[in-house]
């Protein structure tokens, strides 16, 4: 039995009654087909989160007046009635599955893409006065995203700016209007207000966007207006029984004169008068700073948006909607508390769609976890579809399906214990076949285990792939054994998959062989006790029992521990800018070392996903890593590194260690 007694209590706003307190966070997905409409691919997505057993699915971004105020190369659309019978299918196949389904309203506002390509004006409150070639994200992306990402707005002529006329105000507002009509006709049994985020709504109100003088502009009832006629519009349109309620900002992270929590408090209790069933809590920041991205709605902060909620929540009598990091066991506490009243999920339910289904049955060890890297969200930003890291299944829920092979059961080989190696494990028995997974270790985990003690959230995944291959019928595990030539023919494998990984070497930089010269295999080793090379005797034996002990064989263990002490020297210089090197220098900033990353490329964080290296290289930057990017003649003396930078001058870094992070093949 389910120990979530509040999180999957049912629920209910205005009219619509809930299964439980867990809603589908809205989040664009480019899965639309041409043109707006719903097609298969949308419906399958969606249908397997309500299979899963959420309360409420909400489809993300949903444009209002599609092509114009649309942002996205497949733009969901409630634009025209022509879109009501795709909407009616989805909703109708959300319903079969015991979800409800709601849509959420959209207009882009300053970032309608569409608009500015087809040379249309951008409605906005006021000509912006800062553009996105003016943030850091030409700075982080690498030359292809960067190629990938600014050539829309290259290829366009000159963007022009539609401050909205009171006139163009009422259109807005029926266009509203009449888009929640639609969803009320198409049978979705509610609307969210997409009042958040830098779009239009937005826009009028964050003080620092909206610099108008009219009734429209100024205090915070005025920048509010907007919002309270949009709402008055819907109730009109849909009437007193149906569920309207709106994402808004509580307030804009980096953003000299944005949006502050009082604003947003104040906007809420307006937003109640004017007739909304509930608030759905959410942040933004500056645009134009990659680290707002995962700052703003899609928090790298555990329960970022809590006590922002709460505040609200203290201020209107109507339900609080709540995303942002937040784990079952907070939210069952937190609801039960009243600090919320409903739960939104969105990374979590693309890792795995049936999480509440899973915390309904008692099976939270089943339960795959999101590593919050931020590859859902950065495929977007590359112009892509939603994907998930660890869900191969998401977005390709019709091409894909995780169902038992049609074909008959095979005896298959898999060589690596690894992530790798356990993912195909796992997927293969799933498909019917009968699977030996070797490991030439004496434990599972490969590359993922450094890669647990580098970036936290690695290790929930790598212990899910764990007990999933260790819980199998049909995966047996064999430790401590390398796999022949003998071995295979023996015992008479139909196929063999080899998931060793990459294979290492170390470059040939001069000076690269003594021992204070650690490359990643290495430098893992060392932290997990299964190395010997440049520590002292003394440091070597504390390993070695620790090992023993089965201690390093914990990543939470070795995290802790390394906050007091490890066998690594004051001055560390990383040779390698990219995943590895990255999340080293993070580790071991974090734990009071000094450290120097030298990479030969213009740019650092190849390998970690857009959104996450937005934040990681700020993050090392504020724990006072130096870099330098675009070296040559790299050498490695006796206790240092020497190089030439990107202008060509000589350059020496002490070095008590050096970690080569790179050579991977």
């Amino acid at each position: 039995m389910s120990t979530y007694r509040h999180l999957l209590s049912p629920g209910r706003i205005n009219q619509l009654e809930l299964r439980n307190r867990i809603f589908m966070t809205p989040m664009g997905s480019n899965l639309a087909e041409e043109d707006g409409f719903c097609g298969p691919r949308l419906e399958a997505y969606y249908a397997e989160r309500a299979k899963g057993g959420a309360a409420l699915i909400t489809m993300g971004s949903v444009s209002i007046g599609y092509p114009e105020g649309s942002s996205n190369y497949r733009h969901e659309a409630i634009s025209d009635d022509k879109y009501i019978p795709g909407l009616r299918c989805l909703a109708d196949t959300i319903h079969s599955h015991g979800a409800k389904v709601c849509v959420q309203l959209h207009h882009a506002g300053l970032t309608a893409m569409n608009d500015m390509l087809a040379g249309r004006p951008i409605a906005c409150p006021s000509i912006p006065e800062e553009s996105k070639d003016e943030g850091d994200f030409g700075i982080v992306m690498l030359e292809d995203e960067a190629e990938k990402f600014f050539e829309p707005y290259t290829s366009m002529g000159e963007v022009t700016f539609d401050t909205l006329s009171v006139e163009a105000i009422n259109r807005l507002v029926g266009m509203y209007a009449s888009a929640a009509d639609r969803a009320k006709r198409a049978g979705l049994d509610a609307v969210e207000i997409h009042a958040g985020h830098g779009y239009i709504i937005s826009s009028f109100l964050s003080p620092h966007a909206n610099r108008r003088t009219d009734e429209y502009g100024g205090g915070v009832e005025n920048r509010s207006r907007l919002l309270v006629e949009v709402i008055k519009a819907i109730r009109d349109a849909v009437g007193p029984d149906y569920p309207v309620w709106a994402r808004i900002d509580s307030e804009e992270f980096y953003l000299d004169g944005g949006i502050k929590l009082e604003d947003a408090k104040v906007t809420a209790r307006l937003a109640q008068e004017a007739g909304l069933d509930a608030i759905h809590v959410s942040a933004h920041g500056d645009a134009n700073r990659g680290i707002t991205y995962s700052t703003g709605h899609a928090t790298h902060v555990p329960g970022g948006f809590v006590s922002n909620a709460q505040a609200i929540k203290s201020v209107v009598d109507i339900p609080v909607i709540v995303p942002g990091r937040i784990e079952p066991k907070d939210a069952d506490r937190l609801i039960g508390q009243g600090s919320f009243d409903f739960l939104t999920m969105g990374r979590k339910l693309l890792a795995d769609p049936h999480l509440p289904r899973k915390l309904a049955e008692g099976r939270e060890p089943d339960i795959r976890p999101c590593i919050y890297c931020y590859t859902c969200i950065s495929n977007i930003f590359h112009g892509s579809h939603i994907i998930c890291a660890v869900n191969h299944n998401t977005s390709r829920e019709v091409e894909n399906p995780e169902a038992n092979s049609q074909t008959p059961s095979k005896n298959i080989a898999v060589i690596g214990g690894g992530p790798a190696g356990m993912e195909v494990s796992r997927l293969l028995a799933a498909r019917g076949h009968r699977i030996s997974l070797y490991e030439k270790g004496n434990r599972l985990g490969g590359t993922g285990r450094i890669a647990s003690i580098a970036y936290e959230p690695n290790e929930g995944f790598i212990d899910w792939l764990i007990r999933q291959v260790r819980d199998s019928d049909d995966v047996d595990v064999h430790l401590n054994t390398e796999v022949t030539a003998e071995l295979i023919k023996d015992r008479g494998f139909d196929h063999v998959v080899v998931a060793v990984g990459a294979l290492r070497t170390m470059p040939e930089i001069p000076g690269n062989g003594q021992d204070f010269v650690f490359d990643g295999d290495e430098i893992r080793g060392m932290l997990l006790g299964e190395g010997s090379k440049g520590v002292s005797l003394p440091v070597r034996f504390l390993l070695w029992v620790a090992a023993g002990l089965g201690l390093t064989g914990q990543p939470k263990l070795v995290r802790a521990l390394s906050r007091i002490w490890m066998p690594v020297p004051r001055k560390v210089v990383i040779i390698g800018g990219e995943l590895v090197g990255i999340e080293l220098a993070e580790f071991l900033a974090y734990r009071g070392r000094v450290v120097t990353i030298v990479e030969e490329s213009s740019k650092l964080g190849r390998g970690i996903q857009l959104v996450r290296r937005f934040r990681a290289l700020e993050e090392i930057q504020e724990l006072g890593v130096q870099s330098f990017t675009g070296v040559s003649r790299l050498e490695i003396g006796q206790k240092s590194v020497s190089f030439h930078d990107e202008n060509g001058q000589p350059v020496s870094v002490d070095a008590g260690q050096v970690i080569v992070a790179k050579g991977a093949i």
